[in-house]
């Protein structure tokens, strides 16, 4: 452990010097561990209702999206510099479909046992799920918008559980 992590320092991605490095796991102890993420993608009414009755050209748009974020959270590694690879243990992908805005929810779990967390892979799990929403329904709405990519809930680690308020 370094003196930056002995104190406390919050951007524990830095050294003494200020440059970057991957964070050292190797002392901490194997929790189990879960985040849930959620993000929105908003859509013209026509490619929304298409999305909602399976009748894009390109195919099963939610199923697609669901595959491509499980891939993603398992890649999340190769994406992100300074993460570790993790054996991930679940993915799962929901979508909520919101008549009033046009918009679907985006909300994905990950867990694991380890000794980081999976923030990111949740993160990443939502993100590429909407952008594969964006990529599928593009020949029908350009005008989308992938908005309000967050973190829900973490559990597990040493620092214990968080809860996004209002969530």
């Amino acid at each position: 452990m370094s003196d930056q992590e002995r104190a406390g320092n919050p951007l524990s991605h830095f050294d003494e010097a200020g440059n970057a490095r991957m964070v050292d796991v190797g002392g901490k102890k194997e929790t189990a561990r879960e985040a849930i993420a959620a993000g929105l993608i908003t859509l013209s009414p026509e490619a929304f209702n298409l999305v909602r009755a399976g009748n894009i050209a390109k195919g099963d748009v939610l199923g697609v999206a669901r595959i491509a974020g499980i891939m993603a959270a398992k890649k999340v590694a190769d994406l992100i510099p300074l993460t570790h690879p993790l054996a991930i243990d679940k993915v799962t992908l929901d979508f909520d479909f919101a008549e009033a805005s046009h918009s679907i929810e985006i909300r994905a779990t990950v867990g694991m046992t380890g000794k980081t967390g999976v923030e990111m892979e949740a993160l990443t799990a939502v993100s590429v799920a909407a952008l594969t929403i964006y990529d599928m329904c593009k020949a029908v709405d350009k005008g989308m918008i992938i908005s309000d990519v967050r973190l829900l809930q973490k559990t597990g680690g040493k620092s214990g559980t968080y809860r996004r308020s209002g969530s």
